[in-house]
């Protein structure tokens, strides 16, 4: 029973391979090998048995749903049914309710393990070249998404209090580190909006284990804590950050490195509350902080040495951490996260769970296109690798074996070709030019507005 099922697995798998253009040599086969997504399978799936959507199958068919510009469950139940006509198979029903129940079967930890797994082994494996000085780059950030006015995703993530019962949607919290050099996601937090533990700080506070020796966390102001940067230090890793708004810079004192710029020692803050004495005295009394003036910006970093790190290539990799905004806009827009679509509060955590492999798969194509084209990924287009890879995936199920390298190779070609424009410091208005149509806005929950209307109509029919 365990053999056959291993079997199942690596079948299932060989066909994910083949649809995410999956090949035996290069960068593919390492984001999903049989033998590493075999184990994560035979760890988390319980034996099944055999059905129109199989773990692996409903996987696939989730994840190409989110990479599709038709995101209903329709047109996955459509996709299945002309691959099993073609595999001379039987034919399933064009009813959703199977494979909204497979999805729900599926464990949420199968989509995040194998999210985290490629995106670790993709930056791992960037050429020192793609990397700042050598070292890896590791961008953190958190967005919002919001999803449909259900009970369930009310409970979980309560909409924002200053809307009105009914007239808001619930709203997640997501904070994800993201790799700077191959753009994909490390590792990911969600939380509710408003409450305790909900914060930025919180959530990359969860995410400190996925730091390394001799990584550089890249943050904004808010995340410049003591508590933050000591977490990162003490697992090997720097941090590079603006200086908080609530602490004040004094160049005069400390020990002068150069014209506003100087080491000075940061005291431990006050014991929290939820410490106890004991783990609160094994902290260090003092972290040695370098702070810098940099294009008018005040930057305070762990890298000490003025010699590794200037001033100005401080600054300069300050800058690069926009480039965080611009994934999660991909994410958002690119993908369409920035409303979810399903109605219970663990099918909206899965569906954020599936979005992540999807987009990381994408940068693993574009990965490749880089390599082949002696560029950085970044400045090759996603939402073009996405088309491609969308409008390819069909192919790659009819064609032979034989010719599936060769359409691999193609494919990698044409997204080498989708080269972004350069255009340093662009400067856009945050502003629509398009003029929405002039519908009043709910000032009611929908059903209460649903009675006022028909109440008027039985009025209007009164002789």
């Amino acid at each position: 029973m365990k053999n056959s099922k291993v079997e199942r697995i690596r079948q299932k798998v060989a066909i994910l391979r083949q649809q995410f253009l999956q090949e035996d040599a290069g960068l593919f086969a390492r984001a999903l090998g049989d033998q590493a997504v075999a184990a994560v399978m035979s760890g988390l799936v319980t034996p099944y048995r055999e059905r129109i959507y199989p773990p692996m199958d409903t996987l696939r068919l989730f994840v190409g749903q989110v990479l599709s510009s038709d995101c209903a469950c329709q047109d996955v139940v459509g996709r299945r049914l002309s691959e099993r006509i073609a595999q001379d198979q039987s034919v399933n029903a064009l009813n959703t309710g199977s494979y909204c129940d497979a999805r729900q079967r599926l464990p949420t930890t199968l989509p995040v393990s194998l999210s985290i797994m490629i995106g670790e082994r993709l930056e791992a494996m960037t050429p020192s070249a793609w990397r700042w000085q050598g070292r890896c780059v590791k961008l953190f950030d958190g967005t919002t998404v919001t999803m449909p006015d259900t009970p369930s995703n009310q409970q979980a993530y309560p909409q924002s209090r200053e809307q009105k019962p009914g007239l808001g949607f619930p709203i997640a919290r997501i904070g994800a580190l993201i790799g700077l050099s191959s753009g994909a996601i490390l590792g990911y937090q969600v939380a509710a909006c408003e409450g305790k533990g909900t914060g930025e700080q919180s959530l990359l506070g969860n995410l400190l284990d996925h730091l390394n020796t001799g990584d550089v966390l890249l943050a904004d102001a808010l995340l410049a804590t003591w508590w933050i940067i000591h977490g990162a230090t003490s697992r090997g890793a720097e941090v590079v950050m603006p200086q908080h708004g609530m602490r004040i810079t004094d160049f005069i004192g400390g020990k002068r490195l150069g014209k506003h710029d100087h080491l000075v020692q940061w005291p431990r803050p006050p014991k929290p509350k939820t410490t106890s004495a004991e783990d609160y005295a094994r902290y260090p009394e003092f972290i040695t902080m370098r702070e810098v003036e940099s294009n008018g910006r005040i930057l305070v970093t762990t890298l000490l040495d003025p010699a590794y790190a200037s001033a100005q290539a401080l600054g300069t990799l300050y800058k690069m951490r926009w480039n965080i905004e611009v994934d999660f806009r991909t994410i958002k827009a690119t993908l369409e996260m920035d409303m979810l679509r399903c109605k219970s509060q663990p099918m909206a955590d899965k569906e954020i769970a599936v979005y992540f492999p999807a987009y990381n798969l994408v940068r693993w194509a574009m990965a490749k296109a880089a390599l082949l084209a002696d560029v950085l990924p970044r400045m090759l287009s996603f939402a073009g690798a996405k088309r491609l890879l969308c409008a390819f995936a069909d192919q790659l199920r009819r064609i032979s074996t034989n010719q599936v390298h060769t359409l691999i190779e193609t494919v990698t070609a044409c997204i080498a070709t989708l080269r972004l424009p350069h255009r340093p410091d662009r400067i856009e208005p945050r502003a629509k030019k398009r003029r929405p149509k002039n519908l009043p806005l709910l000032t009611v929950p929908r059903q209460v507005a649903r009675d006022l209307i028909y109440a008027q109509r039985l009025l209007n029919r009164v002789p």
